[in-house]
């Protein structure tokens, strides 16, 4: 299996709540970060696929939060891409502090076309793209689409 894509982030103060702990809700907006800086490395900036006609918006979102980060932790991301479907995309993102997993999460993203907002094919260059970052049995556009 290749290795995950590991995007490097330190807790602000204001990211966490009154219990000093990061605030949950800010979990979606670090797997945001990851999974742009992951697309940045494999496909290039994100502009450019609108500019090419496709978006990529989240259709799922999964966190199972097993222990805290606190403000000034310096957390790694480790991104890997466990589904390449026919128009969705699933990566899992692990958050990683010292080597102990602190949250588990998961994002199912969906291809639309920037002119009418429908499901559209993964483009061929995204899928190159992404190839680096997949799990072995990731790509599964033979599989019937889920959702």
């Amino acid at each position: 299996m290749p290795a995950p894509f590991v995007h490097e982030l330190r807790v602000r103060y204001g990211e966490c709540d009154p219990q000093g702990i990061v605030f949950n809700a800010n979990y979606l907006m670090y797997f945001d970060v990851a999974f742009t800086e992951l697309w940045r490395a494999g496909v290039g900036p994100w502009q450019e696929m609108v500019t090419r006609g496709v978006d990529a918006v989240v259709a799922n979102a999964n966190v199972d939060f097993r222990s805290p980060a606190r403000f000034d932790d310096v957390l790694q991301f480790e991104a890997r891409v466990t589904r390449l479907g026919r128009t969705a995309i699933t990566t899992e993102i692990d958050v990683m502090r010292d080597g102990e997993l602190l949250v588990a999460g998961r994002l199912r993203h969906v291809c639309v076309a920037t002119d009418t907002w429908l499901k559209t094919d993964i483009p061929d260059w995204v899928r190159a793209g992404l190839q680096p970052f997949a799990t072995e049995d990731a790509d599964s556009a033979d599989r019937p689409q889920q959702g």
